[in-house]
């Protein structure tokens, strides 16, 4: 029996433009007949008909027509066919780099997806996802790729997915003038192909499928693919998380986080106001101290935390007494990091165990597990004033499953404490003192906050960690 899809595709072919050579089809573009060229339908591009494994198959390569076309009429042609609407005008020339924000961390993020978005757009390899909340920039990143490519000739298709959706749906109808083959091809097929907003649309099985079938089928041929979404990759269809994700097909920019409620955020923020005020510019390397131990001390501390801000690699431990610069070098990483584009993840201990207690309320909008996991999987956990925290079997089992899953998947932490546990048999002590993976950098200087005085080297302790404030 003969299938809906090959039906539609029967009936649409009456209006299909495609010659012996060029069997493909190709969406109509929005032009007088005249104009059109009957070979490429007015596209500007063609597929040749060649088998899987050819390597032109998918391709695509300029029409005849493009060869007496002048520039303007060539860049003319793909915009009407990239469904750009207003966004054809986005350009890289004329966008800030920085972005629009005032945090620290929100431009730092912005600059970073601005420069790895103009880098994809001169050499489209593979797939670039950007992820964030709305307002931070994404959609109009994805359009400056999109019109870019255009410039340089490469044919260009921009949808967001819930109208893509509809699109497809609808073409399921006889009376439409496109048939759902069509346009399904023309999706899986275009040089590059932009989709806005995966994740706002409804979630259906039809819908997660038709996703699915779409990018797969990129991915499968490493088809230039844009992607924005506000939502976290592990909230999506675990077959699309695990293509976007894969590192060898993919890169992922995050402009902020916007999949957590304002509190779960909060926790993980540096506050303005400390970055503003902790930097490696005014870091004073002598601090209080009136002996050479200490100052040498205030000086490889520094060196430590600026190597580690460059190439955040293993874990960086900051020990010594309250107020000997520790939290101010902490923190100084994390500015670094948030100009590079990274996210970073700094929690107070014992403000952090109180929000994961605080998860447990069922008011609580956050659940335990989304922000739990957030903390464990940080690309960057900065973990201040560690051992301050209220000494209960909660906080130290809680502490432990966090530190011994960072240790096993060796993801780069910093902590700072007035004292390292050195028992035996401690499962978090024998995890901050593995030399294999752990940097620990002893502060001996008086506090910056008092009159220069001397002060006691912090020594390890035997005892467990030294608890209240």
């Amino acid at each position: 029996m003969e299938s809906l899809g090959d039906i539609l595709k029967r009936l649409q072919q009456r209006n299909t433009f495609a010659a012996s050579n060029y069997p493909a089809e190709l969406l109509p573009a929005e032009e007088s007949e005249q104009d059109r060229c009957p070979i490429c339908g007015g596209r500007g591009w063609v597929r040749y008909d060649v088998p899987v494994g050819h390597a032109d198959f998918g391709k695509a390569f300029p029409c005849e027509c493009q060869q007496t076309s002048t520039a303007e009429q060539r860049q003319d042609r793909l915009q009407r066919f990239s469904n750009m609407g207003m966004l054809a005008q986005v350009a890289f020339d004329t966008t800030e780099p920085h972005g629009q924000g005032t945090a620290t961390e929100s431009r730092g993020r912005f600059r970073a997806a601005f420069e790895a978005a103009r880098d994809y757009a001169e050499e489209p390899q593979g797939w670039f996802t950007l992820q964030g909340a709305s307002g931070t920039g994404k959609t109009h990143l994805a359009a400056a790729i999109a019109n870019r490519c255009m410039q340089r000739g490469t044919p260009a298709f921009f949808a967001q997915v819930p109208d893509l959706l509809d699109h497809l749906r609808a073409s399921f109808s006889p009376e439409s003038e496109l048939s759902y083959d069509l346009l399904f091809e023309q999706v899986k097929e275009v040089s590059l192909l932009v989709l806005d907003d995966l994740g706002a649309h409804t979630s259906t099985a039809w819908a997660e499928e038709k996703l699915f079938q779409v990018l797969n089928h990129r991915y499968v041929n490493n088809t230039p693919t844009v992607i924005t979404t506000n939502l976290a990759l592990d909230q999506m269809d675990p077959r699309l998380q695990s293509r976007l994700t894969d590192p060898r097909a993919s890169r992922v920019m995050d402009l902020g986080a916007g999949w957590t409620s304002q509190s779960a955020a909060r926790i993980g923020m540096v506050e303005p106001q400390m970055l503003a005020l902790m930097r490696f510019e005014n870091f004073e390397p002598q601090g209080k101290a009136e002996d050479k131990e200490g100052r040498e001390t205030l000086a490889a501390a520094l060196t430590a935390a600026k190597s580690f801000a460059v190439d955040p690699q293993g874990w960086l431990v900051l020990l010594g007494d309250s107020g000997t610069g520790k939290t101010h070098l902490a923190v100084s990483v994390a500015n670094e990091r948030l100009k590079a584009g990274q996210s970073v993840f700094f929690a107070f201990v014992p403000d952090l165990l109180d929000h994961l207690r605080y998860t447990f309320n069922p008011e609580s909008r956050v659940t335990y597990d989304e922000l739990f996991e957030q903390v464990k999987q940080a690309p960057l956990l900065i973990l201040d004033d560690l051992g301050s925290e209220s000494s209960t079997a909660w906080a130290h089992e809680k502490l432990y499953q966090i530190i011994v899953y960072r240790h096993n998947a060796r993801l780069p932490t910093v902590m700072t404490t007035r004292g390292i546990p050195d028992r035996a048999k401690d499962p978090v002590s024998s995890r901050i003192n593995d030399p294999r993976l752990v940097t620990v950098i002893p502060i001996v200087a008086p506090d910056y906050r008092q009159q220069a005085r001397r002060r006691p080297a912090p020594a390890r302790r035997q005892d467990p960690p030294r608890r209240g404030r």
